[in-house]
């Protein structure tokens, strides 16, 4: 399978794939959110963000319920446990563009000791290994 281009790494809920642990690790290696529907990877059939029935746009933000209960719910997780708001994402891709939302991605997200990518889950790079104790919240 090819990979998904930076704009397709955007999941419905607003997370980054790109980022993600399951999507930078190379045994098991995760495709993305927005990956075929016939992925093997159970997280990605069974999203329920990514399956709801409401999303008929390529971003939850289109949907008139949001942030629904359960994107308050996955942002409230996120921003406490990873520095990164799903909300936020949304609100500053619906206002300003997905291609100004991945240049503060790459800026927020891109090791500035040997410009690799860090893992939103474990703040580290997934290159060279630095560690990062604290991620501003963008």
């Amino acid at each position: 399978m090819e990979p998904l281009s930076k704009e397709m790494l955007i999941a419905p809920c607003g997370m980054n794939c790109g980022l993600c642990m399951a999507y930078l690790r190379t045994k098991n290696h995760c495709p993305g959110c927005r990956a075929a529907h016939n992925s093997r990877y159970k997280s990605i059939q069974h999203c329920i963000i990514r399956n709801c029935a409401k999303l008929d746009s390529d971003f939850c933000m289109d949907c008139d319920g949001f942030p629904c209960a359960r994107m308050k719910n996955l942002d409230k997780r996120y921003r406490t446990k990873y520095h990164m708001s799903m909300i936020a994402n949304l609100n500053l891709i619906k206002d300003k563009g997905i291609q100004h939302f991945l240049s503060e991605e790459s800026e927020k997200w891109t090791c500035p000791q040997c410009g690799g990518t860090i893992n939103v889950h474990r703040d580290v790079c997934s290159t060279c290994g630095k560690h990062f104790s604290e991620l501003p919240l963008i």
